[in-house]
């Protein structure tokens, strides 16, 4: 008799390692089917050599708005005929799009950042350490330093930054399908009404005015996809780093022997990162159709099948990283798909990979005495069914 298929997404039993009720998947690799909230059977590829394949397969695409495009959330399915800009269009429509915004995420321009980065942590950590000795770290740092990275790149107000959050956070889960269009819609206006007083009173220096003078005034964009772009941009910006940053510090403080070599030796920070974005696994579920027939690892994805590909699964895959789930700063992670892979793979990761480096790595050396506040059990984290992190992270030090 077959086996059910397995539901997808489900709720992790520990914020830092996949569902447990995923393990069938994992002994199912490269790919297998699992069952949405909907009742609809869909691929899933847990591969990592066939995820890296079928990634840079055309013939996957990702259109949102096309009928047979799976959800693998009921609240979502209200935003399936709206664009969604750059992660919801196909090439060439979306090498157009990625190719405006590359310059500014750039290592060179990231670098240039660096020292505004580091900066902000330590504006951040000096607040927590005058209010302290105890703090909510995900509002009072991991939050903070992504979104106000984000709004001085963008050139997006910071004193703004309640009301966005708080649209971010009813977009990705939100209650309804409802209240994830009303908070689509809060954003656009918001974005739609800055690029207007942007555009009345040019001479501002973020991405968006450069976008609004070389792009909009042009004519090579209109008012529409411009705000569709930024916000992309804004959400992504500041939503996945500040679960990175939460999680990986609850990470870290739940591995003391890989935290104690990490601060004995500073220089593995950038190795850290990579092994953290892989164990974490933070965005877990990249959906895309089937455009026609592909055949791999012996069997055949039918033309408007949806595909799924579940990262934490990926990552963990023994044939790509022996003992996958350690903790090893050692190991060479840098293969993972926690920032997606092929076309689609994140604009962002320089900067992500930047602020997750200097935050984690300023937390531990000027808190040393870091711990969390409460027993890790007591800690809320974020369901399955959005991206990964901690709810509240109370610490002490």
């Amino acid at each position: 008799m077959t086996e059910p298929a397995v539901a997808f997404p489900q709720d992790r039993t520990c914020p830092y390692h996949p569902p447990a009720a995923y393990q069938p998947l994992r002994e199912a690799r490269p790919l297998s089917r699992v069952t949405l909230y909907d009742g609809r059977s869909v691929w899933v590829v847990t591969g990592h050599a066939e995820a890296r394949t079928l990634l840079t397969d055309s013939r996957l695409s990702s259109d949102r708005q096309n009928e047979s495009f799976p959800n693998t959330v009921a609240r979502l399915k209200g935003l399936q005929n709206r664009r969604v800009a750059l992660l919801g269009l196909d090439d060439p429509e979306h090498n157009v799009q990625r190719r405006m915004l590359i310059p500014s995420f750039s290592l060179k321009r990231t670098a240039a950042l660096r020292p505004q980065i580091r900066e902000t942590v330590d504006r951040l950590i000096d607040a927590m350490i005058a209010a302290g000795p105890a703090a909510e770290l995900v509002s009072a740092f991991a939050l903070p330093v992504p979104s106000m990275v984000i709004c001085a790149l963008l050139g997006v107000p910071y004193a703004d930054h309640d009301f966005f959050e708080a649209q971010s956070r009813r977009l990705l889960r939100g209650a309804n399908a409802a209240e994830v269009e009303d908070a689509r819609d809060e954003l656009n206006r918001y974005l739609g009404e800055l690029i207007d007083r942007k555009r009345a009173a040019p001479g501002g220096d973020g991405l968006l005015d450069e976008l609004i003078e070389q792009r909009l005034v042009p004519g090579e964009v209109d008012r529409t996809e411009l705000v569709d772009l930024a916000t992309i941009l804004l959400i992504a910006g500041h939503e996945t780093t500040a679960n990175m940053i939460s999680l990986g510090t609850f990470t870290l403080l739940r591995h003391p022997e890989q935290l104690a070599e990490l601060r004995a030796d500073p220089e593995l920070m950038p190795a850290a990162v990579e092994e953290l974005l892989r164990f974490l696994s933070i965005a877990d579920g990249m959906l895309r159709v089937a455009a026609v027939d592909i055949d791999i690892a012996g069997v055949t994805i039918r033309k408007d099948d949806g595909v799924v590909f579940s990262t934490s699964v990926i990552n963990r895959d023994e044939a790509a990283y022996p003992g996958p789930d350690s903790l090893d700063w050692h190991r060479s992670a840098r293969h993972h798909v926690a920032f997606g892979f092929g076309i689609h793979q994140c604009l962002g990761q320089n900067l992500a990979r930047a602020e997750m480096e200097i935050a984690l790595g300023a937390l531990f050396e000027r808190l040393p005495g870091l711990r969390l506040a409460v027993p890790a059990e007591e800690i809320p984290f974020k369901p399955g069914d959005t991206i990964q992190g901690m709810l509240e992270l109370p610490v002490t030090w």
